[in-house]
């Protein structure tokens, strides 16, 4: 099943009379389930690429569809709605909120959609068991390591069950052994929920992790590879 879809999508930003075409023509589909990396150097399309899948974004022609729906007939709250039950983001930089928990932080999207106390406690709960972390649940992101404060925002990103996870440099800014230690995390969960990741990187020590690596450059797909070497 189609989780998401571009069709010959462009993007081009033009600043003055300057004109930079980030992606000139995409056109991919991921499957529910894929563990998948982008991949390229600076400037390849990638992140463009990762905003348009998660309705950050709308191309400048082409389609861009997410579980079926085509993001440029959505109005700015349906994408927003879409975001908030089909989407899930990490970053580079975690995102954490500094003055809530871990727990908190967890919980929040949660609270965003509406759920009770009890559904967001038995949920925040067993996120951050499911990423080792329950014994830090009461303790602010500045109490914790950069591979526990990602290993939080995977669990948040999980949280409203979404379609899709979207994850920018997730290894950027952490050592060797965090690294490996949020994609083996990310990978487990890809395995135990079926949820699907689309991931962004250059670093080779993310993309041993993938399933399927979809290498952009200039603003184009070339070339789609499945090593089959996972987790």
């Amino acid at each position: 099943m189609e989780v998401a879809k571009t069709e010959s999508v462009t993007r081009t930003f033009t600043i003055g009379k300057i004109e930079t075409h980030a992606l000139r023509g995409v056109s991919l589909t991921i499957e529910s389930g894929e563990f998948t990396a982008l991949v390229g150097p600076s400037g390849s399309g990638k992140t463009t690429l990762l905003q348009l899948l998660g309705c950050l974004d709308q191309p400048t022609t082409g389609r861009v569809l997410i579980d079926g729906q085509d993001i440029s007939r959505l109005s700015r709250n349906e994408r927003a709605d879409l975001r908030r039950h089909k989407l899930g983001f990490v970053f580079q930089f975690f995102a954490l909120i500094p003055t809530l928990t871990a727990y908190e932080n967890v919980e929040l999207p949660l609270l965003l959609s509406g759920n009770g106390s009890a559904d967001r406690q038995a949920r925040a709960t067993e996120l951050l068991a499911s990423v080792g972390l329950a014994e830090r649940a009461d303790h602010r992101p500045d109490q914790m390591s950069g591979g526990e404060q990602q290993r939080v925002a995977v669990a948040r990103a999980l949280a409203t069950h979404p379609s899709l996870i979207l994850a920018d440099e997730p290894t950027a800014n952490l050592d060797t052994a965090n690294g490996e230690a949020v994609m083996q995390t990310m990978a487990r969960l890809n395995q135990e929920t079926g949820v699907t990741f689309v991931f962004a990187t250059h670093d080779p020590r993310v993309i041993k992790f993938a399933r399927r690596v979809i290498t952009l450059r200039d603003g184009l797909v070339a070339d789609v590879g499945n090593p089959g070497k996972g987790a």
